[in-house]
């Protein structure tokens, strides 16, 4: 059995909210800007962590794990933020852990390419590592019992997707849970270090449409229960 206080996590959010909690309960010891990215390095209870808001989209995504790779020599990744569903039995608030991620808008078929997969990488679906995915169920489960955890695969890409039909065709394709714009750029960039990743994500809305939230109220909650999530895992 891995001891999760002997390593050290990037824990990155896209936006501000997914992160300021988990800033406020940490002991930051150092403070450093790279890329326009805030990094907070200390300690979540005994583990060692970097603490950053990436941005949004791919780009900034992956450009913050290489510098968490390079500057900080963490050895493993963990991405929170808010998702979208493409599957129906998924409610708003439950959460999605990743078992892989891919990018939906690659698209290289034209050279024999699968959708979505980058040309020359050798692979689609980038996997999440196995530990960090248990570790994740166990806290989901300590956190809140009453909430849904599922496991699958997270489909990214630089569009916000909201259109019925573009969800239908991302499900059909991809096979994906859910979908988001930073996931599948931090899987690659930390698969391409050898480094084990995973991503959690809370679901903003219902795949049918059927359900309805007041998002601004909803971020901040969603933000408060994945903060809640790595500090359950970090701890113990």
């Amino acid at each position: 059995m891995r001891n999760i206080m002997s390593n050290k996590f990037g824990i990155i959010g896209a936006m501000e909210v997914e992160v300021a909690t988990l800033k406020e309960n940490m002991q930051i010891t150092r403070t450093l800007t790279r890329a326009s990215m805030e990094f907070c390095e200390g300690k979540i209870g005994d583990t060692d962590v970097v603490v950053v808001k990436s941005g949004i989209a791919k780009v900034n995504a992956g450009i913050c794990v290489q510098i968490l790779v390079d500057e900080f020599h963490v050895t493993h990744i963990i991405n929170t933020g808010v998702a979208g569903s493409l599957d129906a039995r998924i409610n708003i608030g439950d959460i999605v852990v990743s078992s892989d991620a891919c990018y939906h808008d690659v698209d290289a078929t034209i050279f024999g390419y699968k959708p979505g997969e980058v040309p020359q990488m050798g692979m689609r679906e980038f996997p999440a590592d196995k530990w960090l995915i248990e570790k994740v169920k166990v806290a989901v489960k300590a956190a809140d019992p009453d909430l849904s955890v599922f496991e699958g695969r997270v489909c990214s890409g630089d569009q916000f997707i909201a259109d019925d039909t573009v969800k239908e065709r991302i499900k059909t394709t991809f096979g994906g849970l859910c979908t988001e714009m930073e996931g599948a750029a931090i899987a690659q960039a930390s698969c391409l270090n050898n480094v084990p990743y995973v991503i959690i994500r809370a679901i903003s809305d219902k795949a049918d449409g059927s359900g309805s939230v007041d998002y601004p109220t909803f971020e901040k909650k969603a933000a408060h229960d994945c903060a809640a999530l790595v500090e359950y895992m970090l701890k113990n």
